[in-house]
């Protein structure tokens, strides 16, 4: 049981690249590979399940407690976990959360992928820089990324040189790796046919260029410990599961089966039947790619029918379903379940961010959540009771968040992890 973090100076640096080419790489050794993800990130760790052939996790610093991240963390051969942005990066006002944050709670070394492409000999006051920031924080080695050709390379090992820092590898500025994105970042790794040809040609690349054997031997002892129970919202629940519906924590979804319940995945999109169940979860995910289906969708018709004698809760696109109506990218409004008297917008794009804390009295989901928020839908109207008091990361007010009516309860953030029990 050991692991490391891949972090960078900043995003943009080719860390997803790199970690899938590094996973499909180490997979196709043998290596007990496994994989997670730094913070509420829902998309890449679709791509790294598919690089290295395990399930691959969230790890939020922010939002989960440390007992949460050592059991979450905890399991058989190698973790690697994908930082996100920069590696000091995270929530104002100290920081809270960053890939340094989840690095010291977890006790991992930091492997630094740096994009080369426009240094030679600064280089090595970025890295060191880094380096030394943090006297908590463990830099064991660095990645160069896009490097322009074997004597960038040279250049760039020799400015190192001084700092005694291992250089595990130097990979060169290729083509047909790139990801292609959208608003919330990457396509979903459901939605590319090509997704297995463009791991492999990245793996390829990694072995030629990245020095594995070395990688590994910088990876730390992990403790062994199991994750705090989580108490399901239900005992049977049924969980929307398809590209418009994608966006549910694996964390959730295994502790709530670890506590017993049962979690029954059904497909809006494809028309599947709801399961019988006591809870209907709609998580988040791309509802305003695929209204027009939706809102032709049997599932319409069922949910309103289940809404009558069972319980339903919807995250960001799952509430923004349960509203009154959706209108898309272009301007065309789209019917949707009516469940909530709420109508959202993508014609009109407001982006919100941040982590949130949320405090309600729902029968369900009432106390106090660890929560993100993201997306770019403009509220048009609202009209209903909160479902939440919230704050901001900092502790500010913000306007209440969601709306329950009857049986039916949602809102924009994303549960990640209760707050005091």
């Amino acid at each position: 049981m050991t692991g490391l973090v891949l972090s960078a100076p900043a995003s943009g640096s080719g860390k997803t690249t790199l970690t899938l080419g590094i996973l499909r790489a180490l997979a196709r050794r043998g290596v007990q590979v496994r994989s997670a993800k730094s913070g509420p990130d829902y998309i890449d760790p679709r791509f790294h399940a598919r690089a290295s052939g395990s399930d691959c996790l969230n790890l939020d610093a922010w939002a989960m407690t440390p007992e949460r991240l050592r059991g979450l963390a905890s399991g058989p051969g190698v973790l690697v976990v994908e930082g996100a942005m920069g590696l000091f990066d995270g929530a104002p006002p100290q920081n809270k959360g960053s890939t340094a944050d989840l690095a010291r709670h977890l006790g991992l070394p930091v492997v630094l992928i740096v994009d080369a492409a426009k240094m030679a000999g600064s280089i090595a006051a970025l890295v060191a820089g880094f380096a030394r920031f943090d006297p908590t924080i463990t830099v064991a080695g660095v990645i160069l990324n896009k490097v322009g050709s074997a004597r960038h390379e040279a250049m760039l090992r020799r400015a190192l040189a001084p700092l005694g820092l291992p250089v595990i590898g130097a990979v060169p500025r290729a083509s047909g790796v790139e990801h292609p994105s959208r608003h919330l970042g990457l396509v979903q790794a459901s939605e590319r046919s090509d997704l297995d040809d463009f791991i492999d040609r990245t793996a390829d690349l990694i072995e030629t260029h990245i020095d594995l054997d070395a990688l590994v031997s910088l990876a730390a002892g992990l403790p062994q410990a199991a994750p705090p129970a989580i108490t399901p919202p239900a005992q049977r629940i049924a969980v929307a599961s398809d590209v418009a519906f994608a966006f549910a924590y694996p964390h959730l979804l295994r502790g709530w089966q670890a506590a017993g319940a049962t979690v029954l995945p059904f497909s809006p999109l494809a028309d599947d039947p709801v399961p019988a169940a006591d809870l209907i979860y709609l998580p988040g995910g791309y509802p305003e790619l695929y209204a027009g289906q939706i809102a032709a969708s049997q599932f319409i018709k069922n949910i309103n029918i289940a809404s009558q004698t069972t319980d339903i809760y919807g995250e960001c696109g799952g509430y923004m379903t349960l509203g009154d109506g959706l209108v898309d990218a272009d301007g065309h409004r789209h019917a949707m379940a009516g469940l909530l008297r709420l109508e959202t917008s993508f014609a009109q794009r407001k982006l919100h961010l941040g982590y949130r804390t949320v405090t309600g009295n729902h029968p369900i989901w009432g106390g106090t959540w660890a929560a993100h928020e993201f997306h770019y839908a403009t509220t048009l109207r609202t009209d209903g009771d909160p479902l939440f008091s919230a704050t901001d990361a900092e502790g500010q007010s913000l306007p209440p968040m969601g709306l329950t009516l009857g049986r039916v309860a949602g809102s924009f953030a994303h549960l990640i992890d209760r707050r005091g029990r």
